[in-house]
């Protein structure tokens, strides 16, 4: 069985080496000396400053969203994992979608401004696929109209744009480490804050409001990321330059394979690329609903990233259709890819689209 991706597992005997640190110490969470030290090591890798790590990428949204007092309404995209939108949903906070620009995939800057209202306390937009949202027209509007920006990036870990991190926009960015991710912690996450006494905040929050002398602070939850996490996270990022030089080949493959028969993701001018996903977008959803069949029945199991649009739960009060991200969400898939995988299962995956997709051109 192909899946859409594969946990990657490092070195057995460096990761023994890491948990045999947590035998020696006791220590196994509340800040321990492997999370201090994947937190140093991440901010010098990713480039970035005030980098919380935390127990999982939905909680780092949650915690955002808490520390910068958003509350209201919030924009967003509709095509997203759902995380996104139940995030907001769940600290109370309505969800507003703004539609996509379907070459890039990610929010339309228009259509935020065109959503603006008294009640707009925070704009929301996702990095989808690791390809970077117009950062910029954004950043304007948000501070044309005062109000927070919360990016979730959790398919960002490493992006770059006009050679800065792209993780370092916004009032928070915050990363998903789950165990499908390029990076990954098992479970985990981390939210990288612009200002430091909003790093500070969420440091306490995260043990529940208790500083450092046990004296309750304030409000808080727990949401620590474990020494175990922090052990596999160590342990992949030593690997990261395998990985990316895996994804990167395999990603270019399927782009020079398949780029006459389905319409690939447009990538944001000057954003580097983290080889994160193939998405390929088909002409209707009976085609895309054809071709996984015929995957599926060789064994092979790409996945429908993002279906349904988000604007479509039935959870939520919404009365206008984001017509793009509803097209999109119903012709696209995302091609496994992983390392490890072979060339022989990307040849047959290829071949298989190729070939069918040229029998229905020639009908």
């Amino acid at each position: 069985m192909i899946n859409v991706t594969r946990p990657y597992l490092p070195d057995r005997e460096k990761l023994n080496k890491c948990i045999d640190r947590i035998y020696e110490t006791v220590w196994l969470t509340n800040n321990g000396p492997l999370v201090q030290e994947l937190t140093a090591r991440l901010q010098e890798y990713l480039g970035v400053e005030n980098l919380l790590l935390i127990s999982n990428g939905t909680s780092a949204l949650q915690v955002a969203y808490k520390v910068l007092g958003i509350s209201g309404h919030a924009i967003t995209t509709p095509f997203s994992f759902v995380a996104t939108t139940s995030s907001l949903v769940w600290e109370g906070i309505e969800p507003v979608f703004a539609d996509i620009n379907p070459e890039t995939l990610c929010i339309d800057p228009s259509k935020i401004e065109e959503a603006i209202t008294s009640k707009t306390t925070a704009i929301v937009p996702v990095h989808v696929f690791g390809n970077a949202c117009d950062v910029e027209k954004i950043e304007n509007i948000a501070s044309k109209h005062r109000l927070k920006t919360v990016y979730d990036g959790a398919h960002a870990f490493g992006v770059k744009y006009k050679d800065r991190s792209l993780l370092s926009y916004g009032d928070a960015a915050t990363l998903s480490f789950h165990a499908t991710k390029l990076f990954h912690t098992i479970e985990g996450g981390a939210i990288i804050f612009k200002k430091k006494e909003d790093y500070e905040k969420a440091r306490l929050m995260i043990k529940f409001g208790i500083d450092d002398t046990d004296s309750i602070v304030g409000l808080g939850i727990n949401a620590k990321m474990n020494e175990f996490q922090a052990a596999m996270g160590l342990c992949v990022l030593d690997e990261m330059d395998i990985i990316l030089k895996e994804r990167a080949k395999l990603w270019h493959r399927y782009e020079n394979e398949l780029t006459k028969y389905v319409l690939i993701q447009k990538r944001t001018f000057q954003c580097t690329n983290n080889f994160s996903y193939f998405p390929v977008i088909f002409e209707n959803e009976e085609t895309m609903e054809r071709m996984k069949k015929i995957l599926n029945s060789a064994g092979i199991y790409p996945r429908r990233y993002f279906f349904p649009s988000l604007d479509s739960l039935e959870y939520l009060d919404v009365n206008s259709v984001q017509k793009k991200s509803d097209d999109i969400s119903k012709k696209i898939l995302c091609l496994p890819l992983y390392p490890g995988m072979s060339s022989l299962t990307q040849e047959q995956i290829c071949s298989l689209i190729i070939c069918n997709l040229e029998n229905e051109m020639e009908e």
